[in-house]
This record gives structure tokens, sequence and C-alpha cells, in this order.
């Protein structure tokens, strides 16, 4: 599966990069996508694989400190990309005339750049509010990666109040995300309501299904395991959980993007063909 999760991500990537059709904001952003969903895999699902096929189970403090950096950070990015997605869809159906403007390349580079800067700010306040205490109880994690609930329950110093912190800066961060994109959601539904044609409606609804998929996935995973100030479930339900937002959630991107967007399925076909007559 994390083998088909990278192929995917790349194939994106190749494909989009290959393909002039598709060298517009919204396909570079799901390109960027892509590329931070296979970084997101690589912080966790390796280090896990080799510690199945070793004894050995250890990790170092500043690795574990490494790891939970690079995890939260991209794992906020990914709130904010998808946030920044949504406002492109906004603008491309809403304001299609002023959308060339708007969502110019200086733009779009510097709201990508905002996008990551945010996101790796957030996973810094939190990193360094997890690890500002010594560490005295068990040694042993209960989850296969550095994630907050099981390394915070290590701590020597109360810790409820980093707890509490880091579920509401949690709140922040995914709720402001998640009722920006129903913002843009709802200009978007109210547009497309406007249109007169089935077939525009229908292609303008088109535009948003894949988007929509993802934003649904990738929300209730982040809501289910860091909106509640402990983990209060048992420990085996939560891993059951980070696997799926670990393993399964990146694996949808490339099929729902794939399965779901003519555009990329064409350019997917024209890639091929282009390969298969260039080996004969």
């Amino acid at each position: 599966m994390y083998l088909v999760t990278l192929s995917g991500n790349v194939t994106i990537i190749t494909i989009i990069h290959v393909d002039q059709t598709l060298h517009t904001p919204m396909y570079c952003f799901l390109a960027v996508l892509s590329l931070s969903e296979t970084c997101y895999t690589l912080v966790t699902i390796p280090n896990m694989l080799v510690h199945l096929l070793m004894e050995s189970q250890a990790i170092s403090i500043a690795g574990c400190r490494a790891q939970m950096f690079f995890f939260l950070g991209l794992g906020c990015s990914h709130c904010f990309l998808l946030t920044l997605m949504s406002y492109d869809r906004y603008v491309a159906i809403c304001y299609p005339l002023h959308y060339a403007v708007v969502m110019r390349p200086t733009v779009c580079l510097c709201l990508g750049a905002l996008v990551f800067c945010s996101g790796f700010s957030v996973a810094l306040i939190e990193t360094s509010m997890i690890f500002s205490s010594p560490f005295c109880s068990s040694n042993r994690i209960e989850h296969f990666f550095c994630d907050i609930a099981p390394v915070l329950k290590l701590s020597c110093a109360e810790s409820t109040g980093k707890a509490l912190a880091i579920f509401f800066l949690s709140i922040l961060v995914v709720l402001a995300s998640f009722l920006l994109i129903l913002l843009s959601y709802a200009f978007i539904v109210a547009t497309i309501l406007r249109i007169p044609s089935a077939a525009g409606r229908h292609k303008a609804f088109s535009t948003c299904a894949a988007h929509i998929t993802v934003v649904i996935v990738h929300f209730g995973c982040a809501s289910v395991t860091y909106l509640r100030p402990e983990s209060g479930g048992n420990p085996s339900q939560d891993r059951l959980v980070a696997v799926f937002y670990t393993v399964v959630t990146p694996l949808l991107n490339p099929l729902v993007y794939t399965l779901r967007n003519k555009e990329v399925r064409v350019a997917l076909r024209r890639t091929l063909a282009r390969s298969c007559q260039s080996f004969k």
C-alpha cells in the first residue's frame, strides 16, 4: 500500500509537470499537495517498517522531536493548502473573468509559501511545548510514531495545561481552515445555482467534487484525532485511526483525483500514449 501511495502521488506530480494543459493554479496546488502527501508518508512509514523488520524499536529524543515537527508541520500545511485550493475554486467559479489576475503565478507562489510557513510555525510551537519538559515516565511510546498524546504522557511535569493549549491551537488550525472552506463553498454553490444550463452547473460542480472528497476525509480524521483535550480512548483504537490518516488518507488523494477528475484522466492517457510512441 505504501508503494502504491508513493507511485500514485509521483504519477500525479509527473503528469502535471509534463502536460502543458494542466499548468494552471488548480493543478499546481494539486501537485504541491501530492508532494506534501509523499513527504508526509516518508516521515512515519519507513521508520515504522524498519521497526517491524528489526528487533530494536528505539528512537532517540532528537529523532522523535524531528519526526513530530515534520509530521505536524505537514499536517497543518495540508489544512491550509486545502483551504487555499477552495479559495482557488471560489475565484474560478465566482469571478472567472478576474481569475487570471487574482491567481497569477506570483500570487500563487506567495500563497503557497505562506501555507507552509504557517504550518511549520504551528508545528514549531507545539513541538517546543511538548519537549520543553523532561521525560521521566516509562520510555515506551504507545504508538508507532511520535504523536502528540503518546509523547505527552511521558512528561514528568503536569501536562494538562500543555494538552489544553495544544488542543486550542489544533481547534484554531482545523476548525478555522474548515470554516473558511465551508464559506468558500457556500459562495460557490450560490453561484452555481444561478447558472441557467444544467450542463454548466454539472461542469462547475465536477471541478470541485474531488477536492470536497479529500477535504471530508482529511478534516474528518484530523477532528477525530486532535480535537479532544486528551486521548481518552483505547491506545489500540488510537493507533488504528493513526494508521488510517497516515497510510490510507495519502492513498486516497491520487485515487480521487485520477478517478473523479476528467482532465487528469485525459492527461494521463495522453502521457501514456506519448510514452508508448517513444518506445516504438
